[in-house]
């Protein structure tokens, strides 16, 4: 299944809408250096505290780069790597702790990193393609085969690609792939005027 838009309580927009996280990737399809380019591009374009722009991405496109491809594939958790092995690409995204004008603890570079993956994510949906965050990933692993600096606290793996067949995925996966996206009601995660007063909607 390809089209997963949101039932959402309101209108939104359609590419928020439309954005999901399957695990169905086309092997045999890569993905070009351009279209890679614009998905990076896009999110160097996320805000970030004092314009720090903490992320960095290590990008592994298996059709540059078969052995680094590799090596991030082998970090991932086993259930993970059923699915993963199929993606084109593997980005390792990561955030430096402290802020490059001053060298103090930047608490807000998880928040950051996470709205640059966050327009990788938009920037695919918007260009025909899939990404998947995971956070299952041996995060020492990683940092020791990909050469990764103490200050960069690594935060999730990316998978990108283009939609795959439903009867190429792991059984494990097949139902979840195909079931129906859901989200708690408005009111349970977002307060009006203080905590626990549910907005309306």
């Amino acid at each position: 299944m390809t089209d997963k838009t949101a039932n959402t309580s309101v209108p939104i927009d359609a590419l928020i809408a439309r954005r999901w996280s399957p695990r169905a990737f086309d092997k045999t399809r890569p993905v070009d250096e351009k279209t890679l380019l614009a998905l990076l591009e896009a999110a160097r374009w996320a805000p970030s505290c004092f314009g720090d722009e903490p992320w960095r991405f290590v990008v592994c496109n298996r059709e540059q780069d078969k052995s680094a491809w590799e090596k991030m594939l082998g970090c991932l958790a086993e259930k993970n790597q059923l699915w993963a092995k199929h993606a084109p690409v593997l980005m390792l995204v990561g955030g430096i702790t402290t802020f490059s004008h001053n060298g103090s603890a930047n608490r807000w570079s998880q928040y950051d990193t996470g709205a640059a993956s966050e327009n990788v994510c938009l920037q695919a949906a918007s260009m025909g393609l899939n990404a998947h965050q995971m956070g299952g990933f041996d995060v020492e692993q990683a940092r020791a085969a990909f050469g990764i600096p103490d200050e960069v606290e690594l935060m999730a793996v990316i998978a990108v690609g283009y939609h795959g067949a439903l009867n190429t995925l792991h059984e494990d996966f097949q139902g979840m792939e195909d079931a129906a996206r859901e989200r708690k009601p408005l009111g349970d995660n977002f307060f009006a005027g203080q905590w626990g007063r549910p907005v309306s909607g």
